[in-house]
């Protein structure tokens, strides 16, 4: 069972490995603002699962539209956020991206098959970065994710490198007191074969050497395949979120 804190420290894990150009606090909230594409990037998001006074909505709007940005909200798919659903919708907001924020004990990801592990590098390299441009990927979105992980302070940048090609990749934040996943990609023709296995083990055995215990993620809540691996490495659901953005403009 996670804790207030934990919480807390997982919220600003995440905002650490996305680094939003702007991140601002509000009691109870952090506000990251971003011009690129990724949600958690910008948009605001709650540090405790208790009740918040939706009174707030529109102080929070107002701290985005004073720094020049587009308000958004991260918030978790819990009954003490009903107010909130039902505040926003009422102003015509939309409900988008259902997503499902994970946490297990580093330990189990240590049982991955062991394999050449995957390289850890301090930046990430283009073969890194040619990963989010792929095909079947938008490029505009590929291009602004793989620039918000890289400019985040002490993130570490796994490979996995066959016949000079990268093939599976992700990125490793160790902030909080926690291992942060993000930026999972393998390449499509070679699902299956445990790359990502071998990228989630690097990340583990660099966590335990610096002495963390926990690890999170965040999973696309349709991703079927990442869910059963993340599954089978004992990750559980700690909570579900969603996505709220603006009503849409003629």
């Amino acid at each position: 069972m996670l804790t207030a804190a934990d919480i807390e420290s997982i919220e600003r894990a995440t905002l650490q490995a996305v680094a939003p150009e702007v991140v601002e606090s509000f009691p109870g909230w952090l506000l990251p603002m971003d011009h690129g594409t990724v949600g958690r990037a910008r948009s605001a998001v709650p540090l405790h699962h208790g009740a918040h006074d939706p009174e707030q909505f529109s102080a929070i709007l107002a701290r985005y539209a004073a720094s020049g940005f587009e308000a958004r909200f991260r918030l978790p798919e819990l009954p003490s956020f009903q107010p909130w659903f039902d505040a926003l919708t009422q102003h015509g907001w939309r409900r988008e991206q259902p997503t499902l924020t994970m946490t297990g004990e580093l330990q189990h990801l240590l049982t991955m098959p062991a394999g050449p592990p995957a390289d850890l590098d301090i930046k990430p390299d283009a073969g890194w970065m040619a990963m989010f441009l792929g095909e079947g990927l938008d490029p505009a979105d590929g291009a602004s994710r793989s620039r918000t992980l890289s400019r985040a302070a002490g993130t570490l940048f796994a490979s996995v490198r066959e016949q000079g090609q990268t093939v599976a990749c992700g990125a490793a934040s160790f902030s909080h007191g926690w291992l942060g996943v993000h930026g999972m990609r393998t390449a499509a023709a070679l699902r299956g074969r445990g790359l990502a296995g071998r990228v989630l083990r690097a990340m583990a055995t660099e966590a335990s050497r610096r002495g963390l215990t926990g690890v999170f993620l965040q999973v696309d809540g349709s991703n079927q395949s990442a869910l059963a691996l993340y599954r089978r490495v004992g990750l559980t659901v700690a909570w579900p979120y969603a996505y709220w953005r603006p009503p849409l403009v003629d």
